[in-house]
Parts: C-alpha cells; sequence; structure tokens
C-alpha cells in the first residue's frame, strides 16, 4: 500500500482495488493494516471506522484520507460535510455519453430488489431520498466505451456508479451495476473507477492537493483500447 503524504495529522494512502476499506469483521481491510503498522490509530475516531475522513469501494482504487487524531479527523470531515472538497475520478464507462460533459443529479435511495444497491430517483416519495450531484466531463471515446474524468459533488454510496449506470452507461467491470449485456474491454479484471484526486484544506489553513496515478492493469486496458 503506498504513502502519498504523511504527517503528523494526517495519513494518505493509495488504495488498492479488491481491498474493504473498513468491517467489523475484517482483519484484513485497510484500516486493520494501517493498525497494525501504527497501532495509535486506534485511539482515532469511533470503531470501525477509526480515523477514517473519508470511504472508497471496495472495486475503486486510489486517493484515501486517513486521520492520525480526533481534531483532525473533526476538521477533515467538516469539509466534506461542507462540501469543500474537490474529489476527481477517472472511469471508463459503456458507451458514449450524451452530452459529452454534464451535470447528473438524481436522489438516491436503497433499491428495493437488492438490499446492496442504490437507486437514482427524480422524486421523493419515502423522505428518506438524499440528494446527489456528479459532474462529468468525456477525455476520450472509443466504439464501444468512452473514459470519463468524474466530480461528484456530494458523497453518497455507489453515487458515480448508480448516476452512470441510471444514465444507461454503467462502468467498465462494475459487478453490482453493471447490466446483462455488458462487455467489458479484453483484459479488464476490475472496475475501472480510479480516485485520481482529493483537494482539500489540511489544518494549517493551506489547501492540499493529493494524487494518484493511473494503475498499470487500467492503464494497460486503454493501450489495448488504442491499438484495436
Amino acid at each position: 500500500m503506498e504513502i502519498i503524504f504523511e504527517n503528523e495529522d494526517c495519513l494518505v494512502v493509495n488504495k488498492p482495488a479488491g481491498l474493504k476499506v473498513y468491517g467489523e469483521r475484517l482483519e484484513n481491510s485497510l484500516l486493520r493494516r494501517l493498525i497494525k503498522i501504527s497501532p495509535e490509530l486506534i485511539n482515532v475516531g469511533i470503531p470501525p471506522r477509526y480515523g477514517l475522513v473519508h470511504r472508497i469501494d471496495k472495486e475503486t482504487s486510489g486517493v484515501l484520507l486517513i486521520a492520525k487524531n480526533n481534531k483532525t479527523l473533526e476538521f477533515l470531515q467538516n469539509q466534506f460535510r461542507k462540501r469543500k472538497v474537490v474529489k476527481t475520478y477517472i472511469g471508463l464507462i459503456q458507451g458514449k455519453i450524451k452530452p459529452p460533459r454534464g451535470l447528473i443529479s438524481s436522489y438516491l435511495t436503497r433499491s428495493p430488489q437488492d438490499f446492496r444497491k442504490q437507486k437514482a430517483v427524480l422524486i421523493k416519495e419515502k423522505g428518506t431520498e438524499r440528494m446527489a450531484q456528479t459532474i462529468y466531463r468525456t477525455i476520450k471515446s472509443w466504439n464501444r466505451y468512452s473514459l470519463l474524468e468524474i466530480s461528484p459533488k456530494t458523497g453518497r454510496m455507489h453515487q458515480i456508479r448508480v448516476h452512470l449506470a441510471w444514465k444507461k452507461h454503467p462502468l467498465a467491470g462494475d459487478p453490482l451495476y453493471r447490466f446483462k449485456d455488458s462487455v467489458d474491454p479484453k483484459n479488464l479484471k476490475r472496475m475501472f473507477l480510479h480516485s485520481q484526486s482529493v483537494s482539500i484544506m489540511m489544518p494549517d489553513q493551506k489547501i492540499k492537493t493529493f494524487q494518484s496515478s493511473l494503475p498499470e492493469e487500467l492503464k494497460e486496458v486503454l493501450d489495448y483500447l488504442d491499438k484495436n
């Protein structure tokens, strides 16, 4: 696990895909691994999240922030609550989305058909739906796929995945929201979604941007699309 940045207040890691961030019974979760390296993290926050500032899905790779003390945890989470954090993801979708750049806005609620999934709806009906907004921009397109830069303005569970599937362009390799007739690019063995950067104000009142390059296994998929 690559350490992108570390000081007395914060730890920023490059999470690999396939590793769950936390869980009550997950001894092999990212946080449990970090606690074995830095046992003092067990005193931060509330188990099982401890000093976790935000989360990304198990299938997603990239930038993740962990606070090393309670004061920093509250400060950084407050930035997320106030929507002052700029997050950028890179994702490969099925097809070509129209328009090539735009804002996806809807409410999200638990899917009645599958408790693991979220569902996008336009109107509040039960009162438990939560507003979600996702900005996207097409970087490049091929015959059957498009590479997007994605910036969620809100931080709902599975937000990017749900919004793109709702627009009929699910992420390539998504095990949960893919369509039955989805065909992934050759050699893609994971969901193509990567947390590329997070810009946030730190306790010293300076805005810092943490970045992570696209993993090699995803670069290889793009190289294949370019050549074929």
